[in-house]
């Protein structure tokens, strides 16, 4: 179970970086231009090419990593849309239910039903999405049919996703993997130029970022290549069974989040909302207790 400490660590950076995303996104740049550099940068992935083994795959692992590229820079592009439109109370719990049941029916569509969980697994399972839902569900906030529209397209897309690049693992050595997915991800983005306004703030004289914000834009996507290359290792050491397990794990992002948020942002919080965090986390904690022992 080394994928669990793996993707817990992961889920640390994550909530980190979702902090520096909630200052950036305050105001420029749009989600498409947001979604292009975090895209584009991942071409920074080759620079590990000569330390890691580096190799061209067959043209059947070539096309699963376009896929999971594609797939994952979409799917960025569904979050930012949504939180740009929408609270993000409306948004990531939605998300945080529909995602880890989509992983759930794309293992069992792919395996032929030869890939399942056990019964404790299942419980696990089930708590972990409960609480990830609950962690940040806000019962003032109604969801809306739209709202719910985007959220469902937009974890089917991160499902899918991930079923993508477990099996691009499955085929090729994981540093391999991950190079030629980020490879992809970076081709992908490129077609937002096509956006006339995405190609309006790229070369206009004004720049998206100022240089503080470009400074620390880049910090944050330094954070989030490293929870994203640990994301992926959790993924490749898992077994695919195990892929909806580590999504619902990620109440323990929002976990992580919330302690983050009071201790840094030390943001004011009603006795009802520390009680309903409270409860969160503990069907959280249950779920990774049957996980662990």
């Amino acid at each position: 179970m080394s994928w669990l400490i793996v993707i817990i660590s992961a889920y640390f950076l994550f909530a980190v970086v979702s902090l520096g995303d909630k200052y950036l996104l305050k105001g420029p740049p749009n989600p498409k231009i947001y979604a292009f550099y975090v895209g584009v940068l991942g071409i920074l992935a080759l620079l590990l090419a000569p330390f890691v083994g580096f190799s061209i795959p067959g043209i059947f692992g070539i096309l699963f990593c376009l896929l999971a590229g594609a797939t994952y820079v979409f799917a960025i592009l569904g979050v930012y849309e949504g939180l740009e439109k929408f609270e993000a109370s409306r948004i990531i719990p939605a998300i945080g239910g529909f995602m880890p049941l989509f992983i759930f029916g794309l293992i069992y569509l792919f395996s032929g039903g030869g890939e399942v969980l056990g019964f404790k697994e299942i419980i696990a399972f089930i708590l972990l999405i409960f609480g990830s839902v609950f962690v940040t569900w806000d019962p003032l906030k109604k969801i809306s049919f739209k709202s719910l529209q985007i959220s469902a397209v937009t974890a089917f897309l991160f499902a899918l996703c991930f079923v993508l690049t477990k099996y691009v693992y499955l085929m090729l050595p994981f540093w391999t993997g991950f190079i030629w997915i980020r490879i992809s991800a970076f081709l992908i983005a490129l077609f937002f130029i096509l956006f006339k306004e995405v190609r309006k703030e790229i070369f206009s004289k004004k720049p998206s970022f100022s240089k503080k914000t470009s400074a620390f834009f880049l910090f944050n996507q330094g954070m989030g290549a490293g929870a994203f290359i640990l994301q992926n290792w959790a993924i490749a050491l898992a077994g695919l069974a195990y892929l909806s397990i580590i999504s619902a794990l990620q109440g323990v992002q929002y976990v992580f989040l919330f302690i983050l948020t009071m201790l840094i942002l030390k943001e004011g919080l009603s006795k009802k909302v520390i009680l309903q965090k409270f409860f969160a986390i503990i069907f959280i904690g249950i779920g990774l207790a049957f996980l662990a022992f």
